[in-house]
């Protein structure tokens, strides 16, 4: 007769002791109670934090893409395509003139008229002069010599802006015309509309003079394009060459 107990399948496993896990016979405990392979680096620095914590500083997160400036609008900062980012245009609003060369000084863009205006003026006045004696008492005469003046003037300008974006005088100072939408040098229909405000309008006895003074100065209060009455016409824009 066998005199071994049946195992009982209800019986609790025995406990284990309480307190910490003791190392294998033979091999002493590692210093400061660190498990063996986490020792501490030289210099007595904290370990590096778990892969699943930011490390110290906070997270990688709350850190900016590199190159848009700050990333937080509200600290002044921005990137591309922020429609928070504050301009002279309001929040929200791009910039016209973003992409676009510098708009002309307007200093030389009168400087380049007044070129312009003698290079046209001085054989036509000359020639005219010549041929009515110089009578410069007859009002019909000085008239008909300011028209074809305009009319010189402005088939030269058109010619030179649909052309080469820039008449001599422009060349000179370094600036050059271009439509609005794209920059390219402006349209037949385009320079015509442009030319005529300026050079047409002003022979109308009276107030075509005063318009003339009215619209050359627009560009001085002119935003954000420091347009005259004659780029509006022409849907134009002058710009600085460098």
């Amino acid at each position: 007769m066998s005199t071994d107990q049946p195992e009982d399948p209800f019986a609790k496993p025995p406990r284990e002791p309480s307190g910490p896990a003791q190392p294998p016979p033979g091999q002493s405990p590692p210093p400061g109670g660190q498990p063996p392979g986490q020792q501490p680096p030289p210099g007595g620095q904290p370990y590096p934090p778990p892969p699943h914590q930011p490390p110290p500083g906070g997270s990688p997160y709350d850190q900016p893409p590199p190159g848009y400036g700050g990333g937080d609008p509200y600290a002044g900062g921005s990137y591309p395509g922020d429609p928070y980012a504050s301009g002279p245009y309001g929040a929200g609003e791009p910039d016209p003139l973003a992409g676009m060369p510098p708009l002309a000084n307007r200093g030389r863009r009168l400087v380049a008229r007044i070129v312009d205006g003698l290079i046209i003026g001085i054989p036509v006045y000359g020639l005219t002069g010549l041929i009515w004696n110089y009578d410069y008492n007859a009002t019909g005469a000085l008239f008909s010599q300011g028209v074809i003046y305009a009319v010189i003037y402005l088939a030269y300008q058109v010619f030179m802006l649909t052309r080469y974006g820039q008449s001599l005088g422009k060349k000179l100072l370094r600036v050059r015309v271009g439509m609005l939408t794209d920059g390219t040098n402006p349209t037949t229909p385009a320079a015509l509309k442009r030319e005529s405000v300026y050079s047409l309008v002003p022979i109308i006895p009276c107030c075509g003079e005063i318009f003339w003074i009215i619209e050359v100065l627009w560009c001085t209060w002119d935003k954000p394009y420091r347009q005259c009455l004659h780029d509006k016409a022409g849907q134009t824009v002058v710009v600085s060459v460098e």
